[in-house]
């Protein structure tokens, strides 16, 4: 193991968000490499860890004021040995080679774990489509997908939405590669309903996350009625997270954006939470006029040079951080345990960093991984491209129940791989164990390829 953390960090001295992610995966599969000697015999590990492509590409694209820009574009194709590669496009300024083998990385077991026939892979640009017209949305995805259309189809490679990528990107970029491509296919998914896209898909993800908090909890015979839920982000999960909480009793007391964050400590109900959608989904706008539309609420900017984030202080039962990569850092983790909170469920990707998820375990709070509890976006990923594969779309209630059963079979499997391999309970290495073995088996089996 630790040969191959030294391979890595030697050949990609600056990927630290990639070689955080391998780390906290070794750490949690050698039972299963003591188990199984055929992986290391056939070096499954240093084969899943190295991407089977990589795609950089420089993305040039004008203004409106008739300026040219130019952006870098990205594709990690990851691993194929279960289906083509699946995985999001996100578009935001942080956006590097580091950023998106990370993501391309957990999406390959994330998408594992869902039971469905997807490989992993994740891409984007380092593009920030905030301030920026449609037009300029526009020419930069037509661009964008000019180059990426090469290398996409959907038995090859079927990208989604993610950060900065919502359902007007998805458009612009479908409708470059139907042009290029000549053809209608489902070569990506989050579209738009009158054109193959699938109903509950901008709900699966935050939907998923708490289907999956409520698994947990009902091991113990509790359930999300009456508990108080710390939500960070404000972006399609975090909305999601928020509704179903609410649809199942919970109360909302937190969201938040790169400026801040509201607290209510009324609970942020289902009117509150339409006002939300409308300022963030269609005006664009800033949480702070959440805080001047409900007085009693109030809105808190937050520093980016601290060290903690306050939204974590504030008394509740569960946490969903459905923001961004390393959102929760230690100090954040006994924030949230000092105040009662009793589970914590991911909704962003790697959101929690390796000293939060060691104070979780230390501590037995009920820990869901992103891996696992945000499975559902890709899931109904996955059901958009079966629709699309048989020109047919089904109900809401059929797609929100197979989406509910798909995250009740990911935490029964978690917990099965988990007590299979003598760490029972712990969701963490469950959901990498489970992810791992399916991959590595499917990968034995196809040879040295």
């Amino acid at each position: 193991m630790e040969h191959i953390l030294a391979t890595i960090t030697r050949q990609d001295p600056e990927q630290w968000e990639f070689h955080q992610v391998i780390r906290e995966f070794l750490a949690t599969i050698a039972p299963v490499l003591d188990r199984r000697p055929s992986y290391r015999q056939q070096a499954i590990v240093e084969r899943m860890i190295e991407p089977e492509r990589t795609i950089l590409f420089r993305v040039p694209w004008m203004d409106d004021q008739g300026k040219v820009h130019v952006n870098r574009g990205f594709r990690v194709e990851m691993n194929s040995a279960i289906g083509p590669y699946k995985g999001g496009l996100r578009f935001h300024p942080t956006v590097n080679l580091s950023i998106i083998k990370f993501l391309a990385f957990e999406q390959v077991f994330k998408n594992s774990l869902t039971t469905l026939p997807m490989g992993g892979g994740k891409g984007g640009a380092d593009f920030d489509p905030k301030g920026r017209s449609d037009g300029e949305v526009m020419r930069f995805c037509q661009a964008f997908m000019a180059e990426l259309f090469r290398h996409i189809g959907e038995d090859t490679d079927v990208p989604a939405g993610d950060i900065g990528v919502g359902a007007r990107e998805i458009g612009y970029l479908f409708g470059m590669y139907k042009k290029l491509q000549n053809k209608f296919t489902g070569a990506l998914t989050g579209k738009g309903l009158g054109w193959g896209g699938s109903l509950i898909r901008p709900e699966a993800t935050g939907y998923g996350v708490v289907y999956f908090a409520a698994e947990m909890l009902g091991l113990s015979g509790e359930n999300l009625v009456g508990k108080r839920c710390l939500v960070s982000g404000s972006g399609n999960v975090a909305q999601f997270t928020a509704e179903k909480i609410l649809q199942l009793g919970g109360k909302v007391l937190t969201l938040s954006d790169s400026s801040g964050y509201i607290y209510d400590e009324e609970g942020i109900d289902s009117g509150k939470l339409d006002f939300i959608k409308e300022l963030k989904n269609i005006r664009r706008g800033r949480l702070g006029e959440y805080a001047q539309h409900y007085p009693r609420a109030s809105y808190v900017a937050v520093d980016p040079a601290l060290e903690y984030n306050p939204l974590w202080m504030y008394p509740a039962d569960c946490a969903m951080p459905a923001a961004t990569q390393n959102e929760i850092s230690g100090r954040d983790a006994r924030h949230l345990v000092e105040g009662g909170v009793r589970l914590v469920c991911e909704g962003a990707n790697m959101p929690s960093t390796p000293a939060a998820i060691e104070f979780f375990r230390e501590h037995r709070i009920l820990f869901g991984p992103s891996k696992a509890a945000n499975a559902g976006g890709v899931a109904v990923s996955g059901l958009e491209m079966a629709q699309d594969s048989m020109r047919m779309s089904w109900s809401r209630e059929v797609v929100d129940n197979r989406l509910r059963m798909i995250m009740q079979s990911i935490h029964r499997t978690c917990l099965e791989a988990a007590s299979t391999y003598g760490v029972a309970g712990d969701y963490l290495a469950g959901a990498n164990i489970a992810g791992f073995v399916k991959i590595a088996d499917a990968m034995l089996d196809q040879g040295l390829v």
